[in-house]
């Protein structure tokens, strides 16, 4: 009885010394013990559309190498099985400690439309938790719904726990993030970023979380945005469009125009790109199958902060005249154009509707019914979701072309219930969801407005 005694107390002495499951003890010397720690078990799981919405990109973490990129899918079960032919990819974060994670990435194709998948992603070393998502129709003649967003933090996050309870309750077919996150992903080698994607996993890995870049994200050139984020397309996830029900969205990078230390190359690639997508989409045989185009991009065209070192009271914004001086690549006359609907901005941490306006005039489609086969775009900023630089006042005198404000915590809801209606409303978080604002907008046509 003493011997099994004594057996049991150095059990648990080594278990207590080996800090339980993961930790691997390894006698390399008579008086020396090294103890190894692996990370295989997935984590910061999120989705995102594919090159079609009947195509869903599975991306995670893991801390170590687990040599392979497996998801296994499926309606009535797991039965179904893709991988990532080259398994995962090494991110180094560029912060002192050069940390390094494995970022995996899984794209699930051939799925059936209107349908719930089922879905775990890992490794034979390690799985996640079963997640669940639904995929949508192929064609336009359906009404999908979105919450949109910008500047959500690691601390502060207001809007988090609305946003966790809604998706998992099926309320969104996709959610939009318009720029800055974590403040910032960068922070403390990376590990405020890890922290930001583990707390948006109760999101994002139950419907596709669309994202753009914003000038939070700019630390080492972009480097933590570009390699967590797998938007459609070949641009690092900083610029790409895709369809959903009668919606074109566009995403694009308001940053090109300025971090210009990073060259001026992206800029002019992301407009002539915006250039040929915009066309594209407004052709008349686009339009009548998808009547909308929604733009976002993080930094506003227009803003009433007077904070913003480029918000002066003529309102120059880079964005809409184009660079400071040569007034090239400006996006106003360019979305104009082609008959941008509705542009969504983030960057100012308030909600501001602006009246339909191109080149600082208010272009209403009546004054009944200002919103009413506008005659100019229509931007929403939407950046109160909550982040530890808090609220931003906003101007004194506030412009003429200035619709509604709010500073509430909150965030935004679409609704595209077909290709003449749209439904916006704005959700206060301080006041326990209540809609704060609401508007139609309604186009009997869409297309290019002038120039």
């Amino acid at each position: 009885m003493e011997s099994l005694q004594h057996l049991l107390l150095l059990t648990s002495l080594l278990l207590v010394a080996g800090g339980g499951i993961g930790f691997i003890p390894q006698v390399v010397g008579a008086d020396q013990e090294e103890v190894s720690i692996v990370h295989y078990q997935p984590e910061q799981v999120h989705l995102a559309f594919g090159e079609s919405v009947l195509e869903m990109v599975v991306t995670w973490n893991t801390r170590d190498n687990t040599n392979e990129s497996i998801c296994e899918f499926g309606i009535e079960g797991l039965q179904r099985l893709a991988k990532a032919p080259q398994g995962p990819t090494a991110f180094v974060d560029g912060g002192p400690k050069k940390a390094t994670q494995y970022i995996h990435r899984v794209t699930l194709t051939n799925l059936e439309p209107n349908s719930t998948y089922r879905y775990h992603c890992g490794s034979q070393l390690g799985w996640s938790a079963t997640y669940w998502f639904r995929t949508q129709f192929s064609h336009s003649d359906w009404s999908p719904s979105l919450a949109i967003y910008g500047d959500m933090g690691v601390v502060n996050a207001a809007s988090l726990p609305a946003l966790q309870r809604e998706t998992q309750r099926g309320m969104y077919d996709a959610v939009i993030h318009v720029g800055d996150f974590a403040y910032d992903m960068c922070n403390e080698n990376g590990e405020v970023g890890d922290e930001f994607m583990r707390q948006v996993e109760t999101v994002a890995a139950y419907v596709p979380y669309m994202v753009c870049v914003g000038n939070h994200e700019e630390k080492y050139n972009f480097s933590n945005y570009r390699a967590r984020f797998n938007m459609p397309g070949e641009t690092d996830s900083l610029w790409y469009s895709f369809d959903l029900g009668p919606v074109h969205f566009v995403s694009f990078s308001t940053e090109v125009y300025y971090f210009l230390n990073y060259g001026v190359k992206l800029l002019t690639k992301q407009f002539d790109w915006l250039e040929r997508d915009l066309a594209q989409a407004n052709l008349p045989e686009n339009r009548a199958k998808r009547p909308w185009i929604i733009t976002y991009g993080h930094r506003p065209m227009y803003c009433s902060d007077e904070k913003e070192y480029d918000c002066d009271g003529k309102l120059e914004t880079y964005i809409r005249q184009g660079l400071p001086l040569i007034k090239w690549f400006g996006l106003e006359d360019l979305f104009y154009k082609h008959g941008v609907d509705v542009e969504i901005f983030a960057h100012e941490h308030f909600y501001t509707r602006l009246w339909p306006i191109y080149d600082f005039k208010v272009h209403n489609g009546s004054v009944q019914q200002p919103y009413r086969n506008p005659k100019a775009p229509i931007h929403i900023i939407t950046g109160s979701a909550g982040c530890k630089e808090e609220r931003e006042p906003f101007s004194n005198d506030l412009p003429a072309w200035n619709a509604f404000h709010s500073n509430d915590y909150g965030y935004t809801r679409l609704k595209a219930h077909n290709g003449t209606h749209l439904h916006f409303e704005q959700v206060s978080d301080d006041k326990d969801g209540d809609i704060v604002d609401s508007f139609w907008v309604i186009k009997d046509k869409h297309g290019s407005y002038g120039l």
